[in-house]
């Protein structure tokens, strides 16, 4: 777990651009089990791909003018319980850090692993993110 002085800052990143912060394994559930709507997570991390890449690709890709009903994001290496409960839902994909996906009607249609988001632009990120959007939303 990291020391929540250093990861407030990495998480408001999000959450002050609309992104709904979870902290628990229920309210992962809750949002992410509905049948009608589209959401968007983003499990959030401390890593140099995350601050360069993940967070500004969805911040630049929800700016779009199609997007998805909910936003959330889950952090990992600090909020455990949500993290787990939503890479339940991430699966088959295992376990990535930073990662994006997007949700339709309670299944999950779009993915971004961290091998799709390190080493590409934010631009580039939110280029993909934004033909899910076109197509899902």
């Amino acid at each position: 777990m990291y020391p929540v002085e250093f990861t407030t800052p990495l998480a408001k990143d999000l959450t002050d651009f609309g992104f709904e912060g979870l902290a628990s394994a229920n309210e992962v559930s809750e949002i992410l089990e509905q049948k009608e709507g589209t959401v968007l997570l983003v499990v959030n991390s401390v890593c140099g791909c995350a601050a360069a890449h993940a967070r500004p690709g969805a911040k630049l890709a929800v700016a779009n003018g199609k997007k998805p009903d909910r936003l959330i994001t889950v952090f990992a290496g600090v909020d455990k319980e949500a993290t787990d409960r939503a890479r339940e839902y991430l699966l088959p994909y295992p376990p990535s850090s930073p990662s994006i996906a997007l949700f339709k009607d309670g299944n999950l249609v779009h993915m971004l692993e961290r091998r799709h988001i390190e080493g590409n632009s934010a631009q580039t990120i939110a280029s993909n993110l934004v033909a899910a959007f076109d197509k899902f939303c």
